[in-house]
Formats: structure tokens, sequence, C-alpha cells
């Protein structure tokens, strides 16, 4: 079965021809990283410390935890269980919070976490990670501690993922079982079909406005209930909304974003932004 075979058929939902920000949260980090929704009331938030956040839409700071290593974290989700686990790049491993106890869930040998996302089906993890020399990077599907699949070069042996010192990656899986990734060194959103399989790449739009002068720079990665696939545009501060096969639909680029890093989307499919410099999060309506 393609992918384009197993896209959701779901009633028809036109996009807002002027998406609203409808709350407004801060988070009071000096930099705010990530975003995560708990559920559509409440999400999780990491910034540039130890400390993870628990807030309410009203911005009311309801649960903090520190990491257990004292490092910052990498990235943070939540599990079909709804328990939050964060990758510890520095200590290379993925930890899981459960009734506020630290577990360790995955260590990783020779790697480290880049990016960790809860699977959109079933209980399995996605990790994105870099090898400790940084010269590699791979996606490797956990069922709990053990690896289910591992994806690293296409069928030329080329890599799949920019590697680097510097290795900025996002990971989310689709509805349609698509792993997408956020490329920020290349400059690219990368897609894989559940095998592994190159499906898209995308680069930004060649007719950029009129205003733009930066290259596409993205940072964080989402996907909603039609399969759509949302990332942050950090230089040029906007979002771009892709179909699940690549091609761009349309800007976010009206709600005034303030160097955008990190995307969640909940369950109604509204989005909620994470602002790097402001350390707020903006929630989002884009759809009719």
């Amino acid at each position: 079965m393609t992918t384009k075979e197993m896209e959701p058929s779901l009633p028809e939902r036109s996009l807002m021809d002027v998406p609203q920000i409808t709350v407004t949260i801060d988070t009071r980090y000096q930099y705010l990283y990530n975003v995560t929704c708990l559920n559509d009331k409440e999400l999780w938030s990491l910034g540039n410390d130890k400390i993870m956040k628990l807030y309410n839409l009203n911005g009311k700071l309801l649960k903090s935890i520190k990491t257990r290593s004292g490092n910052t974290p990498q990235d943070i989700t939540v599990t079909k269980n709804g328990d939050l686990a964060y990758a510890d790049h520095n200590d290379s491993t993925v930890n899981i919070i459960k009734n506020d106890q630290i577990h360790e869930a995955i260590r990783l040998r020779g790697w480290r976490p880049l990016s960790v996302c809860s699977a959109s089906a079933g209980d399995d993890i996605l990790v994105i990670m870099t090898s400790d020399d940084y010269k590699q990077t791979k996606v490797v599907r956990y069922s709990g501690s053990e690896e289910k699949q591992s994806f690293q070069s296409n069928d030329k042996e080329q890599p799949l993922f920019s590697s680097g010192l510097y290795n900025t990656k996002y990971i989310t899986e689709n509805k349609n079982l698509d792993i997408c990734v956020c490329d920020t060194d290349a400059g690219a959103v990368v897609a894989l079909n559940k095998s592994g399989k190159l499906w898209f790449k995308y680069t930004g739009q060649s007719t950029q406005l009129p205003s733009t002068k930066r290259p596409f720079n993205p940072h964080g990665i989402a996907t909603d209930s039609r399969c759509r696939i949302l990332t942050a545009d950090y230089n040029n501060k906007r979002i771009h909304i892709l179909d699940f096969d690549g091609a761009f639909l349309r800007y976010i680029n009206n709600c005034e974003l303030d160097h955008p890093c990190y995307l969640c989307v909940d369950t109604r499919d509204n989005l909620f932004v994470a602002e790097r410099s402001t350390s707020k999060v903006k929630k989002i309506q884009y759809y009719k």
C-alpha cells in the first residue's frame, strides 16, 4: 500500500484565510526550546535549563520536573499513556516520567539522541540520533528498550540526513505512518515511508515573498489529523503548511511570530508555536 492510499478518508476541512491567535502563554524561560501537548488543555514546555514545566491554557504553572542528570533535555514528547518522555543528549538516554518518577527507557551506546516522538499508532518511540563523533545521523524505532527499525541511508548507501557538530533535528510520525524529520542543518523537511524509503524532501519555496531574503530555515515539525505537515521557518518568522506528499499549501505569516522554534498540534488541530526569544507559546487556529 502506498502512502497516498493510506491517506485518511476524512471530511474536507478548509484552511483559514487568516489564521488567528487564540491563546498566548508566557513560560518565563530565558529561552524557550520545545512544547508538546499533554492534552487539549495542558502542555509541557522546555527551555534553557533542566526544568520541564506543565502549563494550562490560562498560563498557570501546574507542575515542574527536573531532569535526573541535571542536564538540559534535548527534546520532550508525551507517550500514548500520557507520560512525559525526554531525550538527554549528554547522558545518551531517553527517559520516561511516570507518577513523578524518572525511569530510564533507552540507553544509547555510541549515539546521542537529538529528538524523540511518540509513534502515531501503538506504543513505539522514535528517536533521531547522532553518533558520538557527529559524523552519522539515523532514525531508530523502539518498542520499550528494544530496537525494531533503523533508517540511516537510501538504496545507494547515501545518508538520508545531514550530520555535523551542530546537528539540529526534529522528528514526528504522521497519521499515515510516514516518518517526518525537520533537518535544520540541511534546510529541509525529509519524509520517509514506514519502510524507511525516502518519500519526499521539501526545501522551501523557490518563489519567496518580496520581503524575504533569508533561506528556508526549518525548526520544529508537527502533523495534524489531515496528515498535513507543519514546520516553522525560524529566520523568516512564519509557518509552512504542506500536504502529506510534501506539496506546499500555504504560509501562516500573519501572527507576528518571533523566531518560532518548535510546534505541536492538539487533537482539535490547533497549532501551538514556541517562540525562542520571547519564551511565549501561541495557540493558533488555522482551520475553519
